[in-house]
């Protein structure tokens, strides 16, 4: 009897470590896909949060210097999608009338729309580019590569216009034959008429506006 009762108490300690063993596993379990599910939303945080910073990035990126500015339309500024059809916009309507017609008979002949982005502009707008583009490029003589004064621009005269990436393809490979010519190798979207083009074929391209006479006045 005493070896029965004995190797029966053995029996049930050994069954109630088994049971606490089991609990403690079941638990530890428990734990362990909390901890994981947590993590699990921890991470995704990150990727709900990025989305927003890089929208707020992208609306910091500088414009174009030839894009909106506070004098608006009157001044020059050119709205989306403009083409030199469009009369109601004074930044095409202020062309000249010859440079103009030049650019619908070529629009009509291309198939292509030619989307200005830049066309005539005030004294006014003019400077205020190239104040931007001294602040961009960080003096002067560089910016002068890329903006004139108001003085010596031929956007302020209406006698230039900045066309879209289509319309400047096309016409660096058929613009001669209607004059119109792109004046500066590093600006391939600005053309302005030049009607012996017609015969002769479209003068000699300056490096930059900085090599144009008309500049130096």
């Amino acid at each position: 009897m005493t070896y029965g009762r004995t190797n029966y108490r053995v029996r049930i300690r050994w069954f109630r470590a088994v049971v606490v063993l089991a609990a403690v596993a079941a638990i530890a379990a428990f734990l362990d896909s909390h901890l994981l599910g947590s993590s699990t939303s921890t991470a995704s945080t990150p990727a709900t949060i990025a989305a927003p910073v890089v929208a707020h990035r992208s609306q910091h990126r500088a414009p174009p210097l030839a894009g909106r500015t506070a004098l608006g339309e009157a001044d020059g500024a050119i709205p989306d999608g403009t083409t030199i059809f469009d009369d109601q916009v004074p930044g095409v309507a202020n062309l000249d009338p010859a440079l103009l017609a030049a650019l619908r008979q070529a629009s009509g002949d291309a198939g292509v729309p030619f989307v200005v982005d830049s066309g005539w502009r005030s004294a006014a707008y003019q400077q205020h580019l190239l104040q931007d583009a001294v602040s961009q490029y960080g003096s002067q003589a560089e910016a002068a590569r890329w903006v004139a004064t108001p003085d010596t621009s031929a956007h302020v005269s209406g006698d230039a216009v900045d066309l879209g990436s289509a319309a400047a393809a096309w016409l660096s490979q058929h613009g001669a034959a209607y004059g119109l010519c792109q004046i500066y190798a590093n600006e391939s979207w600005h053309f302005e008429l030049r009607p012996d083009a017609a015969d002769d074929g479209c003068p000699a391209m300056y490096p930059d506006p900085t090599y144009d006479p008309r500049m130096q006045q």
